[in-house]
């Protein structure tokens, strides 16, 4: 094969069109919010194939596999894996924002905080543990596949494969159907992802000309606190669960360059769910464990929107003056800890989790999300690509956990990163 010139590389290409869309929002914001639905109509398409990823991923993993007892294992092992860490990622967020105190000295006046949040409040009134049990019950077997709630995909997916590892004799068409229906689909991933320049410039002129770079400077504190204690928490936490694991956090951000750089144009970490999974698959991890933890991990590992949680509250309650003693920051925590699981799948799930958090903490009024609504966007990239990488490190320590990783595959893969891009794209 041909090595591609860099001007060709997809990654290359989405860095020349972030840069573009930041200029054309900044010299010219109003064309540049003309171009929401570039972005928006990227991320829509993206999403009409996630659903088929996840059920012919999952439900092939499971209908290979003869031992059920396996995917009962791995569901068990990874939840441990996403409760430690998430726990862990919400009290990192509570630790710097009491030493950094990114709000102290705004002195806001409660009485004079005005904006919309109603969209948030009401949402996050709306999500109760019932009713997101309750939601992860579709209408119908098939119904998941044309809707956007991934916990019922999975749902389905799990069923299905086991009912084909239940029925193999009689139902071994069908497991050939799906094998053979996998190939075109993930065809239409690759296609689909020659759109990602488009999509990326689109939703980052549009960021930069509605809100501007001036809207980030009086909060900058803010932003480059959550920036650096993300990146530190990357680095450090997961760089040293990666560590211990037998591979490198920098090698496999590197593998998945062309995902990242998506969610970073794209401020969606659901941009890149098709193509982490096929690439994780590729390195080594079995199929079932990408199947299961990599989507689970999108509702449930959310490593990022819990760091954001914690700095945020601590930040309002700061510039409100409003003292929170232990006893009440530990209660802001187990909060958040149920919240973040139960504002899973919802549309700007970071600012709704936000909202169903502080309905609960009297001490600081809901009002004051709207000290970060001008904000938000300019960290919901950073949400984004961490909870990417911690749903991506997830599934290689699984599969490491489980012996389902072939270890000189995720080595070979990690070491030559572009060989394996250009088999993925034959």
């Amino acid at each position: 094969m041909k090595t591609k010139k860099i001007y060709q590389q997809l990654y290359f290409q989405v860095i020349i069109a972030i840069t573009a869309g930041i200029l054309l929002g900044r010299f010219y914001p109003e064309l540049g919010e003309k171009m929401k639905p570039l972005g928006d109509g990227f991320i829509k398409l993206v999403k009409m194939i996630i659903a088929p990823v996840i059920f012919i991923t999952l439900t092939l993993g499971i209908a290979h596999m003869t031992d059920l007892k396996k995917v009962g294992r791995i569901a068990v092992k990874a939840m441990i894996y996403f409760f430690t860490f998430s726990t862990l990622a919400l009290i990192i967020g509570l630790i710097v924002g009491n030493l950094l105190q990114p709000g102290h000295g705004l002195n806001v006046d409660p009485a004079t905080l005005s904006g919309d949040v109603s969209q948030y409040q009401q949402k996050a009134h709306d999500t109760t543990l019932t009713g997101f049990i309750m939601n992860i019950i579709p209408e119908t077997l098939f119904s998941p596949l044309v809707g956007e709630n991934i916990l019922q995909v999975l749902l389905v997916a799990i069923l299905m494969g086991v009912a084909l590892v239940l029925t193999k004799e009689k139902s071994q068409k069908v497991t050939d159907f799906l094998q053979d229906l996998s190939t075109p689909i993930f065809k239409i991933v690759h296609m689909l992802m020659k759109l990602a320049p488009i999509g990326a410039f689109g939703a980052m002129a549009f960021t930069i000309g509605k809100y501007g770079l001036h809207s980030v400077l009086n909060l900058i504190f803010l932003v480059g606190t959550f920036y650096i204690t993300s990146i530190l928490f990357v680095v450090i936490v997961l760089g040293s669960v990666a560590w211990y694991n037998g591979f490198s956090i920098f090698k496999l951000m590197f593998y998945l360059k062309e995902e990242l750089l998506l969610v970073l144009g794209t401020s969606s970490s659901e941009s890149a769910l098709p193509g982490i999974m096929e690439k994780l698959e590729k390195a080594g991890c079995s199929r079932a464990i990408v199947g299961l933890v990599v989507p689970t991990g999108y509702s449930f590992n959310l490593d990022g929107t819990n760091i954001y949680m914690t700095l945020a509250s601590l930040f309002i309650a700061q510039a409100l003056n409003i003292h929170l003693p232990l006893d009440k920051q530990l209660m802001l925590l187990l909060v958040a800890m149920l919240s973040s699981k139960g504002a899973a799948g919802v549309t700007g799930a970071g600012f709704v989790t936000l909202a169903a958090t502080l309905a609960v903490v009297p001490e600081i009024p809901i009002a004051g999300m709207t000290l970060i609504l001008g904000i938000d966007k300019f960290m919901s990239e950073c949400r984004a690509l961490t909870n990417v990488i911690g749903n991506s490190v997830a599934t290689v320590v699984v599969a490491n956990w489980e012996k389902q990783l072939d270890k000189k595959q995720l080595q070979y893969c990690l070491d030559h990163p572009a060989e394996i891009e250009k088999k993925l794209e034959v």
